[in-house]
């Protein structure tokens, strides 16, 4: 997931084969005991402070700004946890800790997908009884038409690109230009009654229950449908629907009357309210953590650098922190549409040049960063593999190699670009800022630009015009697969099939059609361990290609205030499982 996008799994999943083999559903309930006491990582692989008490009020705050509330137009993985309160999705990651987390469930559905025609059509029957906040009820309609409004890369650029990829849309693109989409419509997806949904791919892919887990199955009523104005006011199927929504300010969750608990073995719905703030400084969200004026920082990437400090050296405050492991990457694209660094040499020169040490310092160091990354697999992916094609002295990097690469892409001297990185983020300012004093050595001069977190991907690092002609040459970001094999991580980041002029990109600068054969190898190889073997081919030759520079593979210092009840960190998210958190009233 963008970024931490959304569905990324500790454990791993159960394996793909021509894509994935779809995992089997479980309960929601976790196999492991919790109990209330405080200690360190109380929350990794257990429920700490169980509970079912309903009542209060659940209190969130965002650094920065979501990118949609759209459930067609989101890619945080934040954003993808959160939206289980309102939206119900044909399946969905079991709420629940450890590798039970990992497991796909059926939600709206009465069960995983049946596949047939080698594994390129998917049918799914829907619950009966699950209602929109309105009392109407939800039909297999309703979720073929949130499907086809996803579709529209230009309205949703945000959204992710796999139903675009797979489905046979034999030219389709938008119900918006559809003037008759209730007898036209996409052929790609046939709703023979109310509660049947059959999806049609071009090409077999036997993990389709991934896509739908995905948002944008959330069911839409075309009558509701605002287009891009969907986001004001959602209209909701889950626990809670939208009381109040200011855009980029703030928005509060109640309970939604019409949610019958009777069709949802999942959601325990325990808080009577949910609110969230958004555009909140990241230290100050920090502050009212630690003095329990907040419940849960949104965002599940961790405390800043100065609340670590006081709570690492704190042991009653150590006591209420998880440090959980996530196959998350931070990492820097290195833009070869913008000068000099369409030369590879010049490419390679930032990537020996780079002080990876000063980069992990930049996020926190060892335990609220990560591990130092020489590659983009990260080590809980299944079949990971390390290497390092740019190795440096104690990783603090090499300043003779650099200057050989500079000498042969003709810029002995060193050039000048821009970094850019999402201004809410201290860290990644921090590692911007870093990455400026390492490469600087070498006369490689960074300016750095910040970019508003919810538009960055939209409008800036990820629209490829915007990107080129304003110079950026290394881009910040970071990513957590959507779920845990090579397919899952590395196909939205390294596919130059997925880049859209339109913006809204998570592959910021992997553009090799050689990467993309081998991506297409790996997808289409049954066996696992041949498979798996495929996809560190498709890492080592990115490496190769010099487009990534690799920072650190994550880790984050996650902090739960006494306040909150039923915690646990969902290995399918790498952050607190936001649909069973309740608060003490």
């Amino acid at each position: 997931m963008k970024r931490k996008r959304i569905m990324a799994a500790v454990a791993a999943a159960s394996a793909l084969a021509v894509g994935l083999t779809a995992c089997s559903g479980g309960g929601s309930g976790s196999s492991s005991s919790g109990s209330g006491t405080a200690t360190y990582n109380a929350a990794i692989g257990k429920v700490f402070n169980p509970s079912d008490t309903k009542g209060g009020t659940l209190r969130m705050a965002n650094s920065g700004d979501w990118d949609s509330l759209d459930p067609a137009d989101m890619y945080y993985g934040y954003e993808w946890n959160f939206a289980r309160l309102t939206g119900r999705s044909l399946v969905t990651f079991a709420s629940a800790p450890g590798q039970e987390g990992t497991k796909l469930v059926p939600d709206l559905a009465t069960s995983l997908g049946q596949s047939s025609d080698g594994g390129k059509t998917w049918t799914y029957k829907l619950r009966s009884g699950v209602k929109f906040e309105d009392g109407s009820t939800v039909t297999s309609k309703d979720v073929k038409y949130a499907v086809e409004r996803s579709l529209d890369k230009t309205v949703f650029p945000d959204g992710p690109t796999y139903f675009n990829d797979f489905l046979d849309l034999q030219g389709y693109t938008t119900p918006y230009s559809d003037p008759t989409p209730d007898k036209l419509g996409l052929k790609a997806i046939e709703t023979p009654d109310d509660s049947t949904i059959v999806f049609h791919l071009k090409t077999a892919f036997s993990g389709f229950d991934y896509f739908a887990a995905l948002p944008s199955t959330m069911p839409v009523q075309q009558a509701k449908d605002t287009g891009a104005d969907y986001k004001k006011h959602v209209v909701s199927t889950g626990p809670y629907k939208f009381a109040e929504n200011n855009l980029s300010k703030n928005f509060t969750l109640v309970r939604n009357d019409q949610w019958d608990p009777k069709t949802d073995p999942f959601r325990k719905a325990l808080p009577d309210q949910i609110t969230v703030q958004l555009n909140v400084n990241a230290d100050d969200i920090d502050s009212r953590l630690l003095a329990g004026d907040l419940d849960v920082d949104i965002a599940g990437t961790g405390v800043q650098a100065a609340a670590q400090g006081k709570i690492l050296a704190n042991p009653q405050q150590k006591a209420d922190a998880d440090n959980p492991v996530s196959d998350r990457l931070w990492y820097a694209g290195i833009n070869g549409d913008v000068a000099p660094l369409d030369n590879i040499h010049c490419r390679n020169a930032v990537e020996y040049a780079a002080d990876k040490t000063s980069y992990q310092a930049a996020y926190g160091g060892p335990t609220s960063g990560g591990d130092i990354a020489t590659h983009l697999l990260p080590p809980p992916t299944q079949g990971s593999e390390n290497f390092d094609p740019f190795p440096s002295p104690n990783n603090a990097g090499d300043v003779d190699k650099a200057k050989q690469e500079l000498q042969a892409c003709g810029q002995p001297n060193g050039f000048s670009t821009n970094i850019s990185y999402r201004a809410e983020r201290p860290k990644e300012k921090n590692a911007a800022e870093a990455l400026q004093q390492s490469l600087s050595k070498v006369g490689i001069k960074l300016t750095i630009k910040p970019f508003p977190q919810g538009d960055y991907f939209k409008l800036y690092a990820g629209k490829p015009d915007y990107a080129k002609n304003n110079g950026l040459g290394i881009m910040l970001t970071g990513w957590q697969g959507d779920w845990t094999d090579g397919f899952g991580f590395l196909k939205q980041i390294v596919d130059s099939r997925v880049i859209r002029a339109t913006g809204g990109n998570t592959n910021l600068t992997v553009k090799d059609p050689a990467v993309d054969a081998l991506i297409d190898k790996a997808t289409t190889t049954a066996d696992t361990d041949a498979r798996n073997k495929a996809w560190v081919d498709v890492d080592k030759k990115v490496m190769s290609d010099a487009y990534i520079l690799p920072g650190i593979f994550a880790k984050a210092l996650l902090y739960r205030p006494k306040n909150l009840t039923n915690v646990f960190v969902n290995d399918a998210y790498g952050m607190y499982d936001y649909l069973a958190l309740g608060v003490k009233k």
